[in-house]
């Protein structure tokens, strides 16, 4: 016999199998242990949630995992204790609260859509060639404060040695889980294996953290400042009372253009970045904005988001997703359709401010590598060998990086969404290396 116990994990069912030994002897020391490994356990988190302590007790030898190391939950409101999905890291997952102000928001003349036909003018208005859009509706700035709820997960590599720690911020249409997809599809694995530790969160209005006005709110400069602050956080120690003195950022696409505003803002902030899905050739855009087909998420998704407003947006099916995001043949279809299944929104406002925000970081000295997918459709209309579109990333926005602190990896067969494809086990080896080869 076994006992069942079934729970949710980023909105997919998952079962926990505990098998109870069939003889007498065996069972006698199984539940002794057992029982003793509650009672520990139940004492150490007592004041954590019931889903901290049971996921104490998996991550425990009463369970048969060998000896690991349990991160503290400080910092992490409602946390539960996880392992990344190819368990190379133990994880801590849950709430954290981000104070973050920007003066970099702007006011933008647009009324939240009414309904769909609204959205797909929009998204005409947005690819047409000449047109004065958005910058059109772009007003002045406005000032945004508050304190941010978000959905995040610190993962520590085995053992004593920890190199630091990598900032992961996703793009547009995925969550934090683009970084632990899968087993096989796992760049917080990868990282922990080189000796990384890994921040991963969900950007504001996306997953599991709040979802303010689509319009006002959720732009790229308060996003921009939200990761900032993130990274301060993590030197200073403010998550499972650990503190980092390397900060490594990297992002995907969005998240991407968020690393790079920081390396141009705030130089110190990151002692590396790397930019993957990503370059300064947006000609690729509007076919993949067309490619996504946005819907409103609400009517198209409606079991998964039925009370955020008309102002974030979704890709419209499984064709819009591999459009935009895959290429064939160098992903499983079983990926495709796990990306279809947990696909997620993007605000009218981070849409029409994302741009904005790629400058020049002059000031920035250390390491930047470039990866992308070499068919990557929005930053290298479907070609980044093309004009060497990665290495163009240098000379626009870090002229005064020695080429010794510059890198670029295209992995061959793959699209925007980097991480799904077959060849993105190579991107995160090639990652490690450089970081390896930068002293860090």
């Amino acid at each position: 016999m076994s006992w069942d116990s079934r729970c949710f994990d980023n909105g997919v069912a998952r079962t926990v199998y505990i098998s109870r030994p069939r003889s007498t002897e065996n069972r006698d020391s199984y539940f002794h242990h057992l029982t003793s490994s509650i009672v520990h356990l139940t004492l150490l988190f007592q004041s954590k949630t019931m889903y901290t302590t049971i996921a104490a007790l998996v991550l425990t030898g009463a369970l048969g995992v060998e000896s690991l190391t349990i991160p503290s939950t400080a910092g992490f409101k409602f946390p539960r204790l996880t392992r990344s999905r190819g368990g190379q890291s133990q994880c801590v997952s849950g709430t954290v609260s981000v104070q973050a102000s920007t003066a970099s928001n702007v006011q933008i003349d647009y009324p939240l859509p009414v309904n769909q036909t609204q959205v797909t003018e929009t998204s005409l208005d947005y690819i047409t060639p000449g047109a004065d859009f958005p910058a059109a509706i772009l007003g002045d700035s406005q000032t945004v404060e508050g304190t941010y709820n978000l959905g995040a997960t610190l993962c520590m590599p085995s053992g004593s040695n920890v190199k630091g720690v990598q900032l992961l911020t996703h793009g547009v249409g995925f969550d934090r889980y683009y970084w632990d997809f899968t087993s096989d599809y796992s760049y917080v694995d990868r990282a922990a294996q080189a000796g990384y530790a890994t921040f991963f969160y969900d950007r504001l209005g996306v997953g599991q953290s709040e979802k303010p006005d689509a319009v006002d709110t959720v732009q790229t400069a308060l996003e921009v400042e939200i990761a900032r602050t993130l990274a301060e956080s993590l030197r200073k120690g403010e998550f499972a009372k650990k503190s980092f003195d390397t900060v490594v950022g990297v992002g995907h696409s969005f998240g991407s253009i968020i690393t790079e505003a920081i390396t141009a803002s705030t130089p110190s902030t990151f002692d590396a970045a790397i930019l993957t899905g990503f370059s300064v050739d947006t000609a690729g855009i509007a076919p993949f904005i067309s490619g996504l087909n946005l819907a409103i998420a609400r009517e198209n998704s409606p079991f998964r988001f039925p009370f955020l407003s008309t102002g974030y947006l979704i890709s419209s099916n499984i064709i819009s997703q591999q459009t935009g995001f895959f290429r064939a043949p160098g992903f499983s279809p079983d990926i495709l359709r796990r990306a279809e299944a947990t696909k997620q929104t993007v605000t009218v406002g981070e849409l029409f401010t994302l741009a904005q925000a790629i400058t020049p970081a002059p000031a920035y000295s250390n390491p930047v590598a470039v990866v992308n997918g070499d068919a990557d459709l929005p930053f290298c209309f479907g070609d980044c060998a093309l004009g060497n579109k990665a290495q163009a990333v240098r000379g626009a926005l870090y002229p005064t990086l020695p080429e010794t602190k510059f890198g670029t990896y295209l992995a061959p067969r793959a699209g925007h969404g980097l991480n799904f494809h077959y060849s993105a086990a190579g991107a995160f080896d090639w990652i490690m290396e450089f970081l390896s080869q930068q002293g860090l």
